[in-house]
């Protein structure tokens, strides 16, 4: 009767332990290690009171905003839940926050376009080469500086006024002008007007555009054949359309929260015929005439939706009509 023998097999043999590095070595990953951290330390020492700002100043107030849309807070009392019920009566009920809405879509419609083809003007004139181009530029800024302060919304007015400069010089030529901005008709044209004067900010920005267009490209064109126009319509207009895109997003979210021009033109009341009656100004009174914070809060809510859906179209359709020097 044989015996069966197992063999186990043999393990290979471990490899050694790895030797410890040299004492200096490990002394020094020690220390870079102790000063990374406290770098890091320092980074968050400095870096807090940015923080601190953006969770209380605005993380904070914008949460806060949210769920007095669905209140019905006056400042005076306790915020009182109500759900959708301030969405639902700005939408069904009040005649005036349609109006209010009206108006700014017709100002942002009108004015923006306006603005953006005169700026364009300006900078295609600016770009000729003229002697002290920098004096130029400063000057044609100024109005983007100054056209949202009190001052000039109250200057504004009194240009516009039944006794103003406009008026006077129509009287030159024996023309009767109306008061402008007393009109139910024409007062909101001059909001318009005088958001497209504020034309310095996209005038700078597409002049800089023009200048990094090369040369060479329209010296090319001369050479086939080509009018100043076709020049225009084929380099010019394909090559800034970055930057048109760029301003147009600006304007359109700037021009959603004009307030001040209203306010001032029309006395605080969005007259005459709430004519100027912008969402802003409608806003304002809800929220601190009328005390109805809540309300004033879901109004907010709708404007920020507003805005961040026509700044999600302009990017969407951007590819259809904006040209970048890398795209095939």
């Amino acid at each position: 009767m044989s015996e069966s023998i197992s063999v186990t097999p043999e393990r290979p043999p471990s490899a050694p332990p790895a030797a410890p590095g040299p004492p200096g070595r490990r002394r020094r990953t020690r220390n870079v290690n102790v000063h990374r951290r406290r770098e890091a330390r320092t980074a968050y020492v400095f870096l807090a009171p940015w923080f601190i700002g953006l969770f209380l100043v605005t993380v904070g107030p914008i949460l806060a905003s949210l769920y007095l849309s669905f209140t019905d807070y006056s400042l005076l009392e306790e915020a009182e839940w109500v759900g959708w019920d301030n969405y639902r009566e700005m939408f069904f009920e009040d005649t005036r926050f349609i109006q209010s809405l009206k108006v700014t879509t017709i100002y942002v419609v009108v004015s923006v376009p306006l603005q953006l083809a005169f700026a364009l003007a300006l900078a295609l004139a600016l770009d000729r080469g003229l002697r002290g181009l920098s004096f130029y530029r400063s000057i044609y800024y100024l109005p983007s500086l100054l056209g949202g302060s009190v001052a000039i919304a109250i200057l504004w007015r009194k240009i516009f006024g039944t006794d103003g400069l406009v008026n006077a010089l129509l009287s030159i030529f024996g023309i009767q002008g109306p008061g402008w901005v007393s009109d139910p008709d024409t007062a909101l044209g001059t909001l318009i007007l005088l958001h497209v004067w504020t034309f310095g900010a996209p005038m700078v920005i597409f002049l800089a555009g023009l200048r990094q267009i090369p040369q060479s490209y329209y010296e090319a064109a001369a050479v086939d054949g080509a009018s100043k126009l076709r020049q225009f319509r084929s380099i010019t207009l394909p090559l800034l359309t970055p930057i048109i895109f760029f301003n147009l997003v600006l304007e359109v979210i700037k021009s959603f929260q004009s307030f001040t021009q209203s306010f001032i033109v029309s006395g605080g009341s969005g007259g005459p015929v709430d004519s100027t009656l912008f969402y802003t100004l409608y806003l304002y009174l809800k929220g601190f005439k009328s005390y109805e914070m809540g309300y004033a809060a879901a109004m907010a809510w709708v404007l920020l939706l507003i805005i961040a859906g026509l700044t999600g179209v302009n990017f969407l359709a951007s590819k259809y009509w904006v040209f970048y020097g890398d795209s095939k």
